[in-house]
């Protein structure tokens, strides 16, 4: 008999992040003793105003493949450097509405300099490195490609 492998978790997923996936994160590190620390990173989508248009939602699409290999690769790089505890990165795709949260990074560590560091670099190696690409949506359905800025 084959043994079963466990299904690998993506960090993608289709929509906004709730508050309740959030909680239920958190909650679930409530039992790790070892953890002195978390650091959270939460991307919200701004209504910016750009040439007198206000972005009202964000369409994120990924080249998947390649960007759970680069996040996982990141992860994996951080959680090291920074002897991290755990490290978690969940992103939107889809249409993503202005004030709803796009990119959660959460990041344990027994203490609290670490934790902080690594979610600072973790979330600014995702703006520069992970190929997920973000399309201003305007009130009036018109549309430019987002650049990232770290």
């Amino acid at each position: 008999m084959l043994a079963e492998t466990k299904k690998k978790k993506s960090f993608f997923i289709a929509g906004a992040i709730t508050p309740q996936m959030i909680a239920e994160s958190i909650h679930k590190h409530s039992t790790k003793k070892n953890i002195g620390a978390h650091q959270i990173f939460l991307g919200q989508v701004r209504a910016d105003v750009i040439e007198g248009k206000t972005v009202s939602a964000i369409d994120y699409s990924v080249y998947a493949d390649m960007a759970e290999k680069e996040i996982e690769k990141l992860r994996e790089e951080i959680i090291v450097k920074h002897h991290l505890t755990c490290a978690h990165v969940l992103h939107s795709t889809g249409k993503i509405k202005a004030g709803e949260i796009c990119l959660f990074v959460f990041v344990s560590s027994p203490h609290r300099e670490a934790a902080t560091g690594a979610c600072i670099e973790m979330v600014d190696a995702i703006k520069k490195n992970v190929p997920v690409f973000g399309k201003e949506i305007f009130e009036d359905e018109s549309y430019q490609w987002k650049e990232n800025k770290t």
